[in-house]
């Protein structure tokens, strides 16, 4: 049986997650599974704080280092992958440790959730009304993302009722569905609200908001000083670039925007920061709807606690229950 260590991000939980890694090295020991969707673009190392090759050459850490920044990955990929690593953990008779904070891949593999299927050229259409309305970020583009909800919420009310105007992945992918399959978006099974019984044991860690926003912003200027900016330097000059994906990886978008379009190095940064402490608290309020979490004290002995519960998952397969993602 897996154990998940989860929560927003700066919370410290990937540091606790190493630190149990090493205390149970060996056979049968823990193996640790990201559950990030950056940390599987190669050369994205910096800002996404990915563990560097000597702490995966000296603990077992899957599902880095997936494919090129230039491709796209989507989180049925993830699915497939968090699978077979998880198979072959169990097969060496090792206990998966999953630590990450990107809550739908998470549920992709607690709750073995079916995704609708893609239809490309209808996302590509989409996508192409977006571009053609202006640059990610501007007035025109976010103006084309109300128009895109707008058209959602006669196809599909309840589906728009559940995303906000601003969401263009989101708004794509719903309305790519509700277009390519001809059924409303949110007609695919119960999908996220249900929380059924899962076999993966789900702790959580999390700090206040003050701290959490204060760890951020520290962390930030942390990365700045590690290179960061000049990791996305590297990465918008390869020849594929980056995929649109990637693109919108926390930090990544803006300093490209300061590499691209001139945006001042000090506001990019500023908004970098802002945008990371929004989305610190969509995670928290993602988890928090979760009841199936036991929240850990960071403040506390998070590692003992931690290990006092994987002890107590004991080994095993991990299925989760059933539902559909939407």
């Amino acid at each position: 049986m897996a154990t998940a260590l989860i929560g927003p991000t700066a919370s410290g939980k990937s540091e606790i997650a190493l630190d149990i890694a090493r205390r149970l090295a060996g056979p049968g020991g823990v193996e640790l599974v990201s559950v990030d969707s950056m940390a599987v673009y190669r050369g994205m190392d910096i800002g996404t704080t990915k563990p560097s090759a000597a702490v995966r050459a000296e603990v077992p850490y899957h599902l880095v280092d997936l494919v090129d920044p230039d491709q796209e990955y989507t989180v049925t990929r993830f699915q497939e992958a968090a699978r077979r690593v998880l198979e072959g953990i169990d097969a060496r008779g090792g206990r998966a440790l999953l630590v990450g904070g990107t809550g739908l891949y998470l549920r992709s593999v607690t709750d073995d959730l079916t995704f609708p299927g893609r239809f490309a050229e209808v996302a590509a259409a989409l996508t192409a009304e977006l571009d053609a309305r202006g640059p990610e970020g501007s007035a025109e583009r976010l103006a084309g993302c109300a128009d895109l909800h707008d058209r959602l919420a006669v196809l599909d009310p309840l589906g728009a009722s559940r995303i906000e105007p601003g969401n263009e992945r989101r708004l794509v992918r719903a309305l790519e569905v509700t277009l390519g399959s001809g059924r409303p978006f949110s007609s695919f099974g119960p999908g996220l609200e249900r929380y059924p019984a899962s076999r993966v044991t789900l702790l959580g860690v999390q700090r206040d908001t003050d701290e959490t926003d204060r760890r951020i912003g520290e962390r930030f200027a942390r990365l700045m000083d590690e290179g960061f900016l000049d990791e996305v330097r590297a990465l918008a000059r390869r020849p594929g670039g980056l995929s649109r994906t990637a693109r919108q990886a926390l930090g990544y978008r803006e300093l490209l925007s300061h590499l691209e379009d001139g945006v001042p190095l000090d506001a990019a940064v500023d908004e970098a920061v802002r945008r990371t402490r929004a989305f610190a608290r969509r995670q928290r309020a993602w988890f928090r709807r979760d009841p199936r979490i036991t929240w850990i004290d960071p403040d506390g002995d998070p590692v003992a606690a931690v290990i006092e519960r994987l002890e107590a998952a004991g080994t095993g397969p991990v299925r989760g229950g059933t539902g559909v993602a939407r």
